[in-house]
């Protein structure tokens, strides 16, 4: 992490990861013109272990990490996605951990309490996300910095959005989603949580019945 709060925090994850699983992910994105090499000793990113210490606690599901690349697109991101769906099929929970709205200058300058509501700029795109979305228009979804209300002020980088696309390639077609979560930090951070996939799939999510998290 680039900044620390007062105070500092260490909050142990002790998960296992899955050197198999890796190796098989790493085969996947060869197959499919993806490049891909391992690093076995990086440790979990503040985006893998915070969702993951709310969600698994007990810290007993093996975790993978799989980058994504600020040198590309929303739809190289998409095509992950698709990449990794076929590891759904062996019960691992494929997570794109990142913000529906990330605009830190507005963070730090704001001064918004905790629960401050959200600003209008972040609703409208927010809002906007989720629609397009439930219609099912992931052409819309990767256009949305660039054409959704506000898109590039709520990021003006692409990093915590392109999980986003990675989890939306790696649901179903059609598209089944499910807002699993809403809400805003300090005002002009959006939470939001959406799950993709079949009905079935989506049920096993909110039992928290996996083997894998990726």
């Amino acid at each position: 992490m680039g900044w620390t709060p007062p105070g500092g925090i260490d909050v142990p994850y002790p998960a296992p990861g899955s050197s198999a699983l890796a190796a098989e992910i790493v085969e996947l994105a060869h197959e499919n013109g993806f490049e891909a090499g391992l690093q076995e000793n990086r440790g979990f990113d503040h985006g893998a272990w915070i969702p993951l210490h709310l969600i698994y606690p007990a810290a007993d599901i093996p975790v993978v990490q799989v980058s994504i690349s600020m040198r590309e697109s929303p739809r190289w991101h998409f095509q992950l996605g698709e990449m990794l769906a076929s590891l759904r099929e062996k019960n691992v929970l494929i997570i794109g951990s990142g913000n529906l709205t990330h605009k830190l200058s507005e963070f730090f300058r704001s001064g918004f309490r905790l629960n401050a509501p959200r600003e209008g700029w972040v609703s409208d795109f927010a809002e906007w996300i989720a629609r397009k979305i439930r219609e099912g228009d992931v052409d819309a979804v990767l256009r949305a910095v660039n054409t959704g209300p506000s898109g590039r002020r709520n990021h003006p980088t692409m990093d915590h959005i392109h999980p986003l696309f990675v989890a939306l390639g790696a649901g179903d077609s059609p598209l089944g989603s499910l807002r699993l979560h809403q809400s805003t930090t300090y005002g002009v951070l959006a939470m939001d949580v959406f799950g993709f996939g079949g009905r079935e799939q989506l049920g096993a999510l909110q039992d928290r019945n996996v083997e894998h998290a990726l």
